[in-house]
């Protein structure tokens, strides 16, 4: 279930439902393997950099999840920031704690993403790129 009252809460800065919805529907996804959902949030030619530095593929995320090599058992936000780039493009900076197995492995931290969020050709709101690192 989208939990979206946790996004607003830690909300840094002006408003914007719309983009504060859409964070809080990838969270879940996240948080539920949902690959349907992850599918439909993420474009097809995304640009992505983990936290190792490697660029990562929608196809390579999916996969990832469909499988179980990752999985988040925590995703608890601390810190969201939100800005519009015109009508069809956002950027957000979340800051959260997570706990996420990796091929069997626990890691724990806080980690910060950074994604851009927009709607190619009139279409829906997509992530197209983005990247995640540790908070040190």
């Amino acid at each position: 279930m989208t939990d979206i009252a946790a996004m607003h809460a830690v909300l840094v800065g002006p408003a914007d439902p719309e983009i504060v919805a859409l964070e809080a529907r990838i969270r879940a996804a996240q948080l539920d393997a949902d690959v349907n959902a992850l599918d439909e949030l993420i474009a097809d030619e995304l640009l992505f950099t983990g936290p190792d530095g490697t660029v990562g593929t929608k196809a390579q995320d999916l996969a990832a999840h469909a499988s179980g090599v990752v999985r988040f058992r925590a995703h608890e936000p601390e810190e969201l920031r939100v800005r519009r780039v015109g009508a069809d493009v956002a950027v957000t900076a979340l800051r959260a704690r997570l706990a996420v197995e990796v091929a069997g492995a626990l890691v724990r931290g806080t980690f910060r993403y950074t994604r851009v969020w927009a709607r190619e050709h009139g279409g829906e709101w997509r992530v197209v790129g983005g990247q995640v690192s540790e908070v040190r």
